[in-house]
């Protein structure tokens, strides 16, 4: 199989399945007038993304690494009246070009883009004794992975859906010789799900659009 292939069928599972509306199309063109790199999730992960907030009815969702803010309207149609978003982002050029999607999506009251350093504003987050968050998606850098998924489940509750993408790394997550730092990521986030008797967690190998690749979904006991 070829990525060809994977491409090809991605094709075919969107235009028959997954409704990518004007506000998300707009996003990833204002993404690249912008400069973003095209590493947003694929349109068919994005309603995968949406599919499960559905399903799990969250109404908090906390997103690390927003990008243009893609996956963060996919995740916003999903949302029951009086569902919020807070998504966090290092680059303040990205930021900005998400706050554009957002408002654009109509979302500007019930999604809030942080800037900074996750690793930093996770803290200040935790400080606000915010009501725990249903849903968290990580999308951001792979280096940090451990880390983040501490802070979601310190902001989580007995129920809450945690997904963390790229975690398959082109199948380099089963090399315990590679010393990629992303690939290390990926193996650490491994390890801290195993040992952890909180999660109730499985990995998915993906390929598309975006290559080979994969994520973990976990729920929090």
């Amino acid at each position: 199989m070829s990525a060809e292939v994977w491409g090809r069928v991605d094709d075919y599972i969107v235009d028959r399945l997954v409704d990518e509306d004007a506000a998300l199309a707009d996003a990833l063109k204002a993404n690249a007038a912008g400069g973003l790199r095209p590493i947003d999730v694929s349109a068919a992960q994005g309603k995968f993304l949406h599919l499960l907030v559905r399903m799990s009815g969250a109404r908090r969702i906390l997103e690390i690494g927003t990008l243009g803010a893609y996956s963060t309207i996919w995740m916003g149609k999903a949302l029951p009246a009086g569902g919020s978003i807070v998504t966090l982002e290092y680059e303040p050029h990205h930021a900005e070009v998400a706050r554009r999607n957002i408002a654009r999506a109509g979302f500007s009251g019930r999604i809030e883009v942080r800037v900074g350093a996750a690793a930093e504003t996770l803290p200040v987050l935790a400080a606000e004794q915010p009501e725990p968050f249903d849903f968290v998606f990580i999308d951001a850098d792979k280096p940090s992975n451990t880390v983040y998924l501490d802070w979601a489940i310190k902001l989580g509750r007995p129920g809450t859906v945690i997904v963390l993408d790229n975690v398959v790394r082109d199948g380099e997550v089963a090399n315990a010789e590679s010393r990629d730092p992303n690939v290390l990521g990926s193996r650490g986030a491994f390890e801290l799900i195993a040992a952890n008797p909180r999660l109730s967690a499985t990995a998915l190998q993906t390929v598309g659009a975006k290559g080979y690749d994969g994520f973990a979904v976990m729920i929090l006991d």
